[in-house]
Parts: structure tokens; C-alpha cells; sequence
């Protein structure tokens, strides 16, 4: 199954424009994540409906963060993204015939909600400040060779 990457590189780029002072533009933003700067667009389109960017036409135009990372939360950019699935596994059927297979998607099922709950829970906590911040530290102590 194919793993879905837009949250990470989401975060990717939103901590680099708020290292920026000045917008920059989905081809330098997709630069930074070897992307593409179509897919760049389609990830800020959604945050920008949500406040967290700002975009402006013309010559010196491009991307910024609508606030600050500190007002950011995870969960805002998870809800704005439209709240991509945040595991791969599920239930093998989910209307089975089984009574052994209707236990386990039951088990499964609830154990799924509950780490998604402490997930969620996290995100709700966690600003993107914060997260640039664990990166600066990790850069000053490991240096930028790692």
C-alpha cells in the first residue's frame, strides 16, 4: 500500500517558509521536497482556506504563512489537508459472515479509533513552532552532516 506523504511534506515546507523572509513560490518550495509545484499548490490550496498561507500574484509574489507558527497546530494543517487517513491497516471485510472475522474487525476497529484519538490528541498540542524548534535543536547538536 502506498503511503501518503502530503502531512510530512506539508510540514516540510511550512517550516521552510517560516525560516523565510520573503514568499516563495511553489517551484522553490517543490525544491525543497523534490516535488512537483502543481502538487505544491494543491497542498497550500486547502491550508489557505484555512488561514495558515497566503499567496500573492505578480513579481515578487509567492507563499507565506498567514500567522504565526506558533498558532499553527498540527491538527490545523491535518483538518485543512482534509484529514488524510492516518493508517494503512483496516479490516480485511467489513461486513464478514465470520463471527471469528467480526471479532477481530471489532478489535481492530477499536483499537484503531484509540491510538487515532491519541494521535489527533497530539496534533491538537503540538504548533509548528514547536516542531521547528525540535528541528533547530537537533541541527545544533548533530550538526549538519546528519
Amino acid at each position: 500500500m502506498k503511503i501518503n506523504n502530503s502531512f510530512s511534506a506539508t510540514l516540510h515546507i511550512l517550516l521552510h517558509l517560516e525560516q523565510m523572509d520573503r514568499p516563495l513560490t511553489s517551484e522553490q518550495m517543490a525544491a525543497f521536497i523534490d516535488g512537483n509545484p502543481a502538487f505544491i499548490r494543491k497542498l497550500l490550496a486547502g491550508l489557505r482556506e484555512r488561514q495558515i498561507v497566503t499567496s500573492t500574484k505578480g513579481h515578487h509574489g509567492g507563499w507565506t504563512l498567514a500567522r504565526p507558527a506558533g498558532d499553527v497546530t498540527l491538527y490545523d494543517i491535518y483538518i485543512a489537508l482534509g484529514s488524510p487517513t492516518l493508517f494503512a491497516l483496516g479490516n480485511r471485510n467489513e461486513n464478514p459472515q465470520c463471527l471469528v472475522e467480526k471479532g477481530v474487525n471489532r478489535v481492530m476497529s477499536e483499537t484503531f479509533a484509540d491510538a487515532e484519538s491519541l494521535i489527533l490528541e497530539r496534533f491538537k498540542r503540538l504548533t509548528l513552532a514547536e516542531v521547528g524548534r525540535e528541528f533547530i535543536d537537533y541541527f545544533n547538536d548533530k550538526g549538519q552532516g546528519e
